[in-house]
Parts: C-alpha cells; structure tokens; sequence
C-alpha cells in the first residue's frame, strides 16, 4: 500500500466540465445538463454523486413499473382463468408481453369476455 496523504484527494476534486463530459462519454454515462453544475468548472465529487442519485432513482421507477405489469398480469390472468375456465398457452404468453395499457383495457373490459377470441380482439 503506498503511504502520503490522501486528505487533499477528497477536497476540492474540482474538474473541467468539458472533461467530466469527454469522461462520461468514455464510460458510455448518460450524463444531462441538469447533472452539471453551473460554471465552468464543478467538483467531480458531487457531480458524480448528484449523477449517481439520478441513475439510482431512474432505475427505481423502471422497477416500480416492471413490478405493476406483472402484477396486472398475474392479476388479469387469474380473472381470466376463472372467467374463461383454463387459458391456452399462446394467449399467456401473449398477456406476458402485452402492455401496460392493453392490460389495462382488458381488465376494464373484463365483464364482456366470453372467449380467448374476445381476449384476442380487445388486444389488437
């Protein structure tokens, strides 16, 4: 392990923000102007944290919103096999890849299912 004082690299990481962008480009980091601080230089430090908030709460709502379909789908699919009696495999892996809003549609319209056709029809 080398030895010195490493105190001076937490202080003061001020940075050029053409570099901090040139730098995000290298890493294939999607980078906004709101993640730069005004001026001509910003401290790396807080840029990156600020950035990796960002990235953080992104990945968060992407995630809130995986776990809604797939509970509209496990959701609709239940209703649909109480309706219906048993669904063929093509139409479950058609609700599995369905969107958000189709989804939404047949669960709205589910008292006017009568068939896997009728299923078919409100998702196309």
């Amino acid at each position: 392990m080398l030895k010195g004082d490493y105190e001076g690299l937490r202080k003061n990481r001020m940075i050029c923000s053409e570099d901090f962008k040139m730098a995000a480009i290298f890493t294939h980091t999607d980078i906004k102007e709101e993640d730069l601080l005004g001026g001509d230089e910003i401290n790396m430090c807080v840029a990156m944290n600020q950035l990796f908030q960002r990235m953080r709460n992104e990945k968060e709502s992407i995630g809130i919103e995986k776990v809604r379909q797939e509970e509209k789908q496990s959701t609709l699919k239940e209703l649909l096999k109480v309706k219906l009696g048993t669904l063929s495999s093509p139409l479950e892996k058609q609700l599995t890849e369905t969107s958000l809003e189709k989804l939404n549609e047949l669960t709205l319209n589910i008292f006017n299912i009568n068939s896997e056709e009728d299923v078919l029809n409100l998702m196309n």
